[in-house]
């Protein structure tokens, strides 16, 4: 299915034109644009297979860039993921390992780290307590490239912290509604609830206004503000979380439209609409400033799609779960000059490669921490790259059915190690992508290497791990 719709996303005409190194405009750093949606499902676009939401800007950018089609985030859930994304490293070895709360839904104002175990009354298991930040002490791409001349902006989502540790305190010249909210309490303008509940840093411009074509415009206005020196910009867009909520003049499009592999919300269509229209506009923008040439593009997801508004099939289950749906997600990048238009990568990589990927093309230095990524660099080339084991670590519960698990992906092979009831569940990739037959109990050998190195892997980053009570 994916080489199929991905062979139709290269064939779409392009809307701006790809120049030689030769011809290129020499600049001595590229500008980096991060572009990075919230619960986006691995099928949610065009060019991963989608027939019923329409994402046309995303698929063309997509058709003039390398597709990872085994791209993975590091945590079902979202804080995790964004933590590696800008440090380079696994979630287990920061210590963020669940989603953050934000100040108001702590049951104090003063937010204090918690204590070191949840209790989960009725549970079997204590497990780790999620801290309420990560640590200032974490290096992050935006400080890398700060050092390096950046101006560096963050734009959108966080969830790493409450006002002590917002992006402003984390290497970003700019914040622009980045805060320790996970969602918005509303899309629509004045973003605020009947509590009083918002953006602490977004102030209300145009009662109405959608928040994803806000955050756009605020994009728009920082490129062109910028455009004279190299930029590196985290657009971190809210949408596709819930709250559910559109624009209704799109949403009564898809009403009218059939349900097509099992996606059939037409609201949350609607996001993705308004989602696809913000990425033509960012196009837009950098080709009438004569940036697109020399602006490098990342567009991933954070975590799986969220089960109920969309579909991950053929993946199984989705957001929050330790099956592909999800923690298989949509990404490609886009690099005029070097990155061969079309072209596809189905080498396994993972949110943890951005940062030392990002380091080799701005010739930035990594940093003396131990990073847990690697250079993509060699593969955005057209060149081999050597697979390496993945892993994964959830030490907590998630609902009713999500119990602590750590994962490890090692060739076409992946584990799932569950720290109560069944103990493991082993699947082959390649001839099992939906993961429907579990073989934990017929490769005896196999689970026995994987286990081995995912303990060695816990034992190494230090990861926190549950208890009996």
């Amino acid at each position: 299915m994916v080489k199929n719709c991905v062979i139709a996303a290269a064939g779409i005409i392009p809307v701006f034109s790809c120049s030689s190194p030769a011809n290129q405009k020499e600049q001595e750093k590229p500008n980096i644009v991060l572009l990075l949606v919230d619960d986006l499902g691995w099928r949610d676009v065009g060019f991963m297979g989608s027939r019923y939401f329409e994402t046309p800007n995303i698929d063309t950018l997509a058709g003039q860039s390398m597709i990872f089609t085994s791209a993975y985030a590091a945590c079902a859930v979202s804080s995790p993921t964004r933590a590696s994304v800008i440090t380079g490293r696994y979630p287990a070895r920061i210590g963020v390992t669940d989603w953050i709360r934000a100040r108001f839904q702590l049951s104090s104002t003063i937010v204090e780290a918690p204590a070191p175990f949840e209790e989960n009354e009725g549970r079997e298991l204590r497990t780790p307590s999620n801290p309420y930040w990560m640590e200032l002490s974490e290096i992050t791409l935006a400080e890398v490239l700060k050092q390096s001349g950046y101006f560096t902006c963050h734009i959108g989502k966080w969830h790493l912290g409450t006002d002590d540790y917002y992006p402003e305190k984390q290497g970003y010249d700019l914040n622009i509604a980045g805060c320790d909210m996970g969602q918005p309490v509303n899309y629509f303008d004045p973003y605020r609830n009947e509590k009083g509940v918002g953006f602490p840093n977004l102030e209300p411009r145009q009662e109405g206004e959608f928040l994803t074509d806000r955050l756009t415009d605020e994009l728009r206005n920082v490129i062109v503000k910028h455009k004279d020196e190299p930029f590196f910009i985290s657009m971190c867009y809210y949408t596709v979380h819930t709250p559910i909520m559109a624009k209704e003049e799109i949403t009564e499009k898809y009403r009218k439209k059939e349900p097509v592999d099992g996606q059939k919300n037409p609201v949350y269509a609607a996001m993705i609409e308004s989602l696809d229209q913000s990425v033509g506009n960012l196009v837009a923008t950098l080709k009438e400033n004569k940036l697109l040439e020399n602006t490098i593009i990342i567009f991933l997801s954070d975590n799986g799609g969220l089960i109920g508004p969309t579909d991950n099939a053929p993946l199984r289950s989705g957001k929050g779960y330790p099956y592909e749906g999800g923690i298989r997600i949509p990404m490609f990048v886009y690099w005029n000059g070097t990155i061969r238009p079309g072209s596809v990568s189905d080498i396994p990589v993972t949110t943890i490669d951005i940062m030392p990927t990002v380091c080799a093309i701005t010739e930035s230095p990594v940093p003396e921490a131990v990073i847990d990524g690697r250079d993509l660099t060699p593969v955005l080339k057209g060149k081999k790259l050597e697979q390496v084991p993945l892993f994964w670590h959830f030490p907590h519960y998630r609902g009713k059915d999500v119990v602590p698990y750590s994962i490890i992906r090692d060739g076409d092979w992946k584990l799932i190690k569950r720290y109560e009831g069944e103990p493991y569940e082993l699947y082959d990739l390649k001839n099992d992508p939906a993961e429907t037959t579990d073989l934990s109990k017929t490769e005896a050998i196999m689970l026995r290497e994987l286990d081995e190195k995912l303990v060695n892997w816990l034992n190494e980053t230090g990861a926190k791990m549950p208890v009996k009570k």
